[in-house]
């Protein structure tokens, strides 16, 4: 599964057709290995980190990343131009593919601290923090490293395509030149993160309008993708799709729509697992709790029969000391025909 940055090298001009997009508290280097194994061609994302944090943080905990899970953009929060070039350097020469600064994220948390989407309404200031992220990544070990922007379609009641397509100008006039778009507003008012993935109405069109006004830009849609029919009709007007917590939720899902566009045959789920099994083995080696992996799994048999069992295996044993491979196979026993019977 280890990748040379060689094969990875089209990232300089075009994203993959597929990612997986940041999530708090989710997309930590052991779900980004499991991913790995789901979907070997697509763009993986770090959950948000802080600029301060890779600064001033245990970097060994906040920027821990598996060399399978190549290629990985980390994704920053912040809004200091200084504070955000230092730590786009240390990402790159830490190892990551792509850099990418989050203005969509609405919770109260990035409003207090002046960042994510109420980025939106400040354009020439991320234009200053992109515009000192490329150069602090120009002058690292690796200065081919990318410099990428998720945003929102606006904050609030912004409703107006030309002060989102405005934004877009600004920034990409700073050297940004892919953007992933999340296809709603933000609300930054009234409304918890959780309610603001699915209340404020999705806006494909804006992204595929900033498409066709700039087709040198590199768009990726994100916001409300399930499965494969939709990603492949997303891709008929935009550059890549972004799988959000479809893909955490039915991993199998991020699996069959990397198949579909790779062209590679769609494999069972046991077989996904047991390619996970190894990394799990390593992690358990060094001291690893299992249910820092496990947690990352109790979807992959959601809707088949034996998941639900799979599921309480996973969740009621991985917690106690010593835990190991052993429970996982028993959980995947349980959706065997055998196993069927004897969970009944």
């Amino acid at each position: 599964m280890q990748r040379s940055r060689a094969q990875w090298s089209r990232l300089k001009t075009a994203p993959p057709p597929l990612s997986v997009a940041p999530m708090m508290d989710w997309t930590d280097t052991h779900c980004r290995a499991f991913h790995r194994v789901l979907a070997p061609s697509a763009l993986l994302y770090t959950e948000m980190v802080h600029a301060n944090a890779v600064i001033h943080g245990d970097r060994s905990k906040l920027l821990a990343m598996d060399p399978t899970e190549h290629p990985v953009a980390l994704q920053l929060g912040g809004s200091e131009p200084e504070l955000l070039a230092e730590a786009s350097q240390i990402s790159a020469e830490w190892g990551f593919d792509e850099v990418n600064l989050n203005c969509g994220c609405p919770s109260d948390r990035v409003q207090a601290g002046r960042f994510g989407a109420c980025l939106m309404r400040e354009p020439a200031l991320v234009a200053d923090c992109v515009a000192a992220m490329r150069a602090a990544v120009r002058d690292s070990a690796r200065p081919d490293v990318p410099v990428t922007v998720k945003c929102r379609l606006g904050v609030d009641d912004d409703n107006d395509f030309d002060v989102f397509l405005a934004f877009i100008d600004t920034v990409a006039a700073a050297g940004c030149e892919t953007f992933i778009v999340h296809s709603r507003n933000a609300w930054l008012k009234g409304l918890s993160p959780k309610e603001n993935r699915e209340v404020p109405p999705l806006r494909y069109d804006w992204a595929y309008r900033l498409k066709s006004l700039r087709p040198e830009l590199q768009v990726v849609v994100n916001g409300g993708i399930t499965g494969v029919d939709d990603s492949l009709a997303h891709l008929e007007h935009a550059d890549a799709v972004m799988l959000g917590r479809a893909a955490y939720h039915d991993p199998y899902v991020l699996h069959r729509v990397d198949a579909r566009l790779t062209g590679a045959d769609v494999r069972m789920r046991e077989a996904l697992l047991r390619d996970y099994m190894p990394y799990m083995q390593r992690q358990l080696d060094r001291g690893v709790p299992l249910k820092h992996m496990t947690r990352h799994l109790l979807g992959l048999f959601l809707g088949e029969r034996g998941g639900r069992a799979f599921r309480q295996v996973l969740s009621e044993g991985a917690h106690r000391p010593g835990a190991g491979l052993d429970l996982v196979e028993a959980a995947l026993a349980c959706t065997q025909p055998d196993g069927l019977r004897r969970s009944a």
